[in-house]
């Protein structure tokens, strides 16, 4: 198996780089945008985690920027339902810390804003990664997650059940006024109407 590949960036792009290898080989990896972030331009040096994934009728290789990410590509591709596409684009919401405490706290609405993740597909990954998550987070010590109900995400979640795009909620709950899920949402709700 290809654990990492070190070369010289030939080309990026939007979803993959070129990795030509010191013996003159190039490399085409999937990536996921948080990766393609920490790639410098064509004809710098670079190293990254691969993880190859063989099928019938193709073999693509995936690139990371670390190995907490590709460990968490790793983990997606074991819930049923999603694929190394699909798992990409999980991972290119932000840091993979970042998506680890998402599942740690059972953030639905975080896993929903990703195309082609309906609700199913976000519980379903939530249930299986879930513990795995959070026990991944206790060896490395990286990944902080507060277990209790944040009432924020309460009504941020509320008000995406209610038709609001992800990016309204957290618009109208960043503004709202209150210590609890109901006064933010009542509070954000009037703000929504005005």
């Amino acid at each position: 198996m290809i654990a990492f590949v070190s070369g010289e960036v030939v080309s990026r792009r939007e979803d993959y780089v070129v990795l030509q290898t010191s013996g003159g080989v190039g490399y085409h990896l999937a990536v996921s945008a948080e990766t393609l972030s920490h790639v410098p331009a064509a004809g710098e040096s670079v190293s990254l985690h691969c993880h190859l994934v063989a099928r019938d009728d193709s073999m693509a290789l995936y690139g990371f920027a670390s190995e907490e990410e590709r460990d968490l590509f790793l983990m997606l591709l074991g819930v049923q339902g999603v694929g190394p596409k699909v798992a990409l684009a999980l991972l290119s919401g932000g840091p993979p810390r970042e998506l680890a405490s998402a599942l740690a706290s059972g953030d639905v609405a975080r896993l929903q804003a990703v195309p082609g993740i309906g609700k199913r597909t976000a519980e379903r990954i939530l249930v299986e990664l879930r513990e795995k998550v959070a026990a991944l987070g206790g060896e490395q010590g990286e990944i902080t997650v507060t277990r209790g109900d944040d009432p924020r995400r309460i009504a941020r979640d509320g008000l995406v059940e209610l038709g609001f795009t992800m990016q309204e909620a957290e618009g109208f709950v960043a503004a709202a006024e209150g210590e609890s899920a109901e006064d933010l949402l009542q509070s954000a709700l009037k703000a929504a109407r005005q």
